[in-house]
């Protein structure tokens, strides 16, 4: 049976004696649920005893003209879809219960690894999703917790904050989930036009044949490197998008310095397509 709280307090008496026995894991999600997110909650229930979800559409995550407002927000599809997953618990608190203070004076800032990428545009994202999963992580203390590799920064910066601030948690990426075409499964995708649809997976495509190039170790230097993503974002703009960036870098975001030897590398894109913008990346093995 999945039962729904909008209470911190009433949550955490409900899960305070599970803990003997049980092992918790926590689905951070922000509602408009979709499979992608059902799988996350399927990753859980293999890994944990409990599943919590959260429900919380994070004020402090969306920067001045962002789609705070308009981000949808369907509780009631939310929750038979997760009742249909086999939920054990929701927990889908008010903004008032959330932050008592708005907005909070705490911060949790994540440092360079924030700056960059989704950063760069969205300067005061990362502070928002630090704040809200440290509070989600001290309501539920979950000993696992599931986050989609779709929003690959994101998890980085979920992984240096469990490690720096020394949670005993075990951080879970779930894999990107996509349509028939390739398109990553978003919320957001429901803001495209249907002619924006038919355009939106040659995002992935491009990344793809990216992808491809540096495998074939066509990039052997910075400048290389260099070359072979302005031609991908010249490609991406032309069939419609406007690029927020694209970017190759180490898996844990940092800067490629190296080119000998086998590399582990992230290709990693924003773009704009209409009113959406549209995250995907893809893990590659280069000089293998």
């Amino acid at each position: 049976m999945t039962t729904t709280f909008n209470s911190i307090k009433t949550l955490r008496d409900t899960l305070k004696p599970l803990r003997a026995d049980k092992k918790i894991a926590l689905v951070p999600t922000m509602g408009n649920l979709h499979e992608g997110h059902i799988s996350l909650v399927k990753l859980a229930k293999q890994h944990a005893d409990i599943v919590v979800v959260s429900i919380f559409v994070n004020p402090t995550q969306f920067g001045v003209g962002e789609d705070l407002d308009s981000y949808p927000r369907t509780l009631d599809a939310d929750t038979q879809k997760l009742i249909e997953a086999e939920t054990d618990y929701i927990f889908a608190p008010t903004v008032e219960e959330m932050y008592p203070i708005m907005p909070p004076p705490t911060q949790v800032l994540a440092g360079s690894i924030s700056q960059q990428l989704c950063g760069q545009s969205r300067p005061t994202h990362f502070d928002g999703v630090g704040i809200v999963v440290t509070k989600l992580f001290n309501i539920v203390q979950p000993d696992v917790a599931i986050f989609g590799e779709k929003d690959y920064q994101q998890l980085a910066i979920i992984k240096q904050l469990v490690r720096d601030l020394s949670f005993d948690i075990q951080i879970i990426g779930g894999p990107i989930v996509r349509a028939e075409d390739g398109l990553a499964l978003s919320s957001r995708n429901q803001y495209l036009t249907d002619n924006e649809r038919a355009i939106a997976p040659e995002l992935h495509k491009a990344v793809l044949d990216l992808a491809v190039k540096l495998e074939n170790a066509e990039a052997n230097s910075i400048e290389s490197l260099q070359s072979l993503i302005d031609t991908s974002i010249a490609e991406i703009n032309a069939k419609g998008f406007k690029v927020d960036y694209l970017a190759v870098k180490n898996q844990d975001l940092t800067e490629i310095m190296d080119f000998n030897g086998p590399q582990e590398w992230v290709i990693a894109v924003a773009a704009w397509l209409g009113k959406a913008r549209l995250l995907d990346n893809q893990q590659v093995v280069v000089n293998k």
